[in-house]
């Protein structure tokens, strides 16, 4: 007779080795039965440039902004301070007064100044050296001088350094000067000021119509920061304010407001009908408007900022026009700083005043329910998820007792007879229970 095969027990342990396993402490560990859900994939991580050129809101500002209100309150107190206590070095067109001019040479400083003193009898104001190599040109503030002191003056600086004329020889034509009296300094003031409130008033209505109210007053705040910060910036640097001062100023309040506005229409489109959105709050969608525009923000300062550069350097280091130097410095602070407030100030100052009003309120409410809504409801199918793992746990457990239960009756024993399924009485027929 052949040998029954063992092929089935062999299968049979080892299913069962398989199913149960031994830890390093000797206790018995089920097996998994079933396979493990796969694991979460992970967001993929982007570098700075490319949630930068993105702009899909991975930079927080209006979450932030009491942090941005913070530092824009202290550029704000040490401009306002070093205004107060510093002041500003008005020039020949606001104060008035006579400046004098003429090639600089082998001429020091401490000589221009010394011979000043000795044909007028006073200290010049300010004696400096603007350019550089042979078109280096001293320049002499005074205050107002009469005809004879300024001829006098011009005689004591030819004969102490004879200026070089252009046709390379030495010539009193070389020494030029300029008076302007109070009155027209006066005038000059005015009408910068004058200019200055129209450019606010005209980008004021501006906005009201283009877009609304609390635009309007966050960009008009975002100016009258560029303004007094620009100002503090020229008043710790000690650079003359100037009429070409007071013409880049209002180009770059020009520019700050075409920042401004490029931010505010995109934040327009983000929360156009807003209140009919339950995904993101007005201050999200703002702040992924600002993400949205960084890239352009920075783009149009950098190209902006090298015209700027260039000027500095050539006009200024190379050619010596000091007047070109307050009109480069003062469009290079600009420049910087109509950017940072129209992207930290400007915006979170317009979020901070709508989230005063109910519509804004009443959706923020809204949305917060639905996430809470939305979080509970994953919740739940979670939790019923474990406690079917458990009942699956129960049930293999039981399905391993019943699998371990011996098939043939312990010795001993009294023996079962099979009953019949219709009368549950004892028969004779083997299987009949079955």
């Amino acid at each position: 007779m052949a040998e029954p095969s063992t092929n089935s027990g062999t299968k049979a342990a080892e299913k069962d080795t398989a199913a149960v396993e031994l830890t390093d402490s000797g206790t018995a560990v089920e097996g998994t039965a079933r396979k493990k859900a796969p694991a979460a994939r992970k967001p993929p991580k982007h570098g700075f440039l490319s949630r930068l050129y993105t702009g899909t809101g991975a930079f927080e500002v209006i979450g932030k902004r009491r942090m941005w209100y913070a530092i824009s309150g202290a550029m704000v107190a040490i401009a306002i301070v070093s205004i107060l206590v510093r002041g500003f070095t008005f020039g020949i067109d606001f104060a008035g007064g006579t400046k004098v001019s003429f090639p600089r040479g082998e001429t020091s400083i401490t000589q221009v100044e010394q011979v000043f003193r000795d044909a007028v009898g006073s200290s010049p104001e300010s004696v400096v050296v603007v350019g550089n190599g042979t078109s280096a040109t001293v320049q002499i503030r005074a205050e107002t001088l009469t005809n004879e002191q300024t001829d006098k003056l011009r005689d004591a600086l030819y004969e102490a350094f004879q200026p070089v004329g252009p046709d390379g020889q030495p010539s009193k034509q070389a020494i030029s000067d300029s008076a302007v009296s109070e009155t027209w300094g006066g005038q000059i003031t005015q009408k910068a000021v004058i200019a200055l409130v129209v450019f606010l008033l005209l980008a004021s209505f501006y906005i009201t119509v283009r877009y609304e109210w609390f635009m309007t007053i966050s960009a008009m705040i975002s100016m009258v920061f560029d303004v007094v910060v620009t100002a503090g910036v020229y008043s710790l640097v000690g650079f003359e304010v100037t009429p070409a001062t007071v013409i880049g100023l209002l180009t770059i309040l020009g520019f700050s407001i075409y920042d401004t506005v490029i931010v505010f229409d995109k934040v327009e489109e983000n929360t156009h009908g807003f209140e009919h959105k339950s995904k993101l709050t007005y201050a999200e969608q703002a702040n992924l408007a600002i993400n949205q525009t960084f890239m352009r923000s920075i783009n149009t300062s950098l190209i902006s900022a090298l015209p700027i550069i260039a000027l500095m350097v050539v006009a200024v280091w190379l050619l010596g026009v000091g007047t070109l130097q307050d009109l480069a410095l003062v469009q290079l602070v600009g420049v910087i700083v109509g950017t940072y407030s129209s992207i930290y100030l400007a915006t979170p100052l317009l979020v901070s005043l709508r989230e005063r009003t109910e519509l804004v309120q009443n959706h923020t409410r809204r949305v917060m329910r639905r996430r809470k809504a939305a979080s509970t409801s994953k919740a739940a199918p979670a939790a019923l998820d474990e406690a079917d793992d458990t009942d699956d746990v129960d049930d293999e457990d039981e399905t391993t007792v019943d699998a371990a239960a011996p098939a043939a009756p312990v010795p001993g024993a009294k023996p079962v007879r099979p009953t019949s399924r219709r009368t549950q009485r004892p028969t004779g027929k083997p299987g009949a229970g079955r």
